[in-house]
Order: structure tokens, then C-alpha cells, then sequence
């Protein structure tokens, strides 16, 4: 896609984990705690399937992927001790205060929408309270009731939207997101969507995606039509 043909946008809508904050190998380990007792492994091809979804599902879709003896229950139960341990532990992501903080100065209106619960959220983002406030709000998909549908339905992204105080219309936000999931869901939504895949990501699982980059370093806001960064 050249220059010319992105739609300039208003407002900027971010997902978190595996964005903005390097979560996604603490996932990882957490499931395989529980996975290798029954000698089974949680590996990218499954963790690509389930990025984004609410924490219900995940421990729904992991049990049934790898046939696992247990209740959902007892799934969650297990991997929320794994968090308490590691989540505090995640680091930001490369570029991403740096374009939060450009983005702030420059009075666009930003939002924060994760899957995450407001307890994992808090776990994931203790070290980076002071990043994290300069959003204007935040959704928190497994935590908030009016996001019924997880991604990659557009659910909370339109309520990202809609939450803005002057609700701006859906074409003129942009979305980060790292997740194949996610992108369904920005461009369900009628968005615009920046995909910053890891590279572990099977390429399989990327689709449509308005613009890729290989971290947030590399993106130029002017492309959208918003404020580059000063020289």
C-alpha cells in the first residue's frame, strides 16, 4: 500500500499484550506449567489461535486443544497462581512509551483495549503506572460487562470508540495490535489497524492487516495523518 492510500485518522486505539507490553512468553510459560503434567505442550500454533481472547475462553480453547483432564475451573485457578508470579515481571515493548508519550503531546486522543481482566491488567502494568495513565481510558475486555463478544468480534474496540468524549466514527481510528485476532476484530470494527506481529508468529495467521512493521520503532505517524516525530 502506498503513502496515498491510508486514511488519515483522529485518535489511536492500542491493544497490550505482546504491544505494548512483552507478556506473551509469560503466558506461555504459565500454560506450560500446567500443560507438561499431562506431558503436553502449549506452542505457538496454539497460542496464535487464542491471542485475544478473554481469559474464559483462552482456558476453554487450551483444554480442548490439548485434551487436558481438567475443568475450566481448575485451568484458571492454576494459571492465575502462575501470574501472581509473573506478570509483575513484564517489560514495555520497544518504541511503545515513546510513541504513547508523542502521541499524548500532541493531544490525540489514545485508549487502551485489552483482553485482560482489571486483575491481570493490574499484575502486567505495576512497573508502568506512569506510561499506562497517560491513556484517555481504558477497556478491559474480561472485566468489563459491556464487552460481550471477546475478539475477533469488534466488541470492544467500538466501545473503545464510542467511550472517546466526542465518539469519534470508527474510520477514524487507528488500532495497534500484535494479534491475528485482534486485527479481525480493528477491522470488523471498520479501522484502520497497524499489526506488529512477534516473529515467532506463524505467517499463516496474518490477514489483511492495513500496515505491518516489525516493532513500534518503526512506525511514522504521519501515514495516518497524525504528527510525526520531531527530528
Amino acid at each position: 500500500m502506498s503513502q496515498n492510500e491510508y486514511k488519515s485518522v483522529t485518535h489511536c486505539i492500542f491493544d497490550m499484550d505482546g504491544l505494548l507490553l512483552n507478556t506473551e512468553y509469560l503466558y506461555t510459560e504459565a500454560f506450560n506449567r500446567i500443560t507438561k503434567r499431562y506431558e503436553k505442550e502449549f506452542t505457538w500454533e496454539h497460542k496464535a489461535k487464542i491471542m485475544g481472547f478473554q481469559t474464559k475462553a483462552v482456558a476453554q480453547t487450551v483444554i480442548e486443544m490439548l485434551s487436558l483432564p481438567m475443568t475450566v475451573e481448575e485451568f484458571t485457578n492454576e494459571v492465575v497462581d502462575a501470574y501472581q508470579e509473573l506478570f509483575p515481571t513484564a517489560s514495555l515493548m520497544p518504541g511503545a512509551e515513546r510513541l504513547l508519550r508523542h502521541l499524548k503531546q500532541n493531544n490525540i486522543p489514545i485508549a487502551l483495549a485489552t483482553s485482560s481482566s482489571k486483575e491481570n491488567f493490574e499484575l502486567k502494568s505495576q512497573r508502568w503506572t506512569d506510561v499506562f495513565d497517560l491513556f484517555d481510558h481504558k477497556v478491559l475486555g474480561s472485566s468489563d460487562p459491556e464487552v460481550i463478544n471477546g475478539k475477533p468480534a469488534p466488541d470492544i474496540f467500538l466501545i473503545a470508540a464510542k467511550r472517546f468524549s466526542d465518539n469519534p466514527d470508527p474510520s477514524k481510528c487507528l488500532v495497534f495490535e500484535d494479534a491475528p485476532n485482534g486485527v479481525k476484530a480493528a477491522l470488523s470494527a471498520g479501522m484502520q489497524v497497524v499489526m506488529v506481529p512477534d516473529p515467532m508468529l506463524p505467517k499463516s495467521y496474518i490477514e489483511n492487516p492495513t500496515l505491518i512493521i516489525n516493532s513500534l520503532e518503526e512506525f511514522h505517524p504521519e501515514l495516518f495523518g497524525l504528527p510525526s516525530f520531531s527530528a
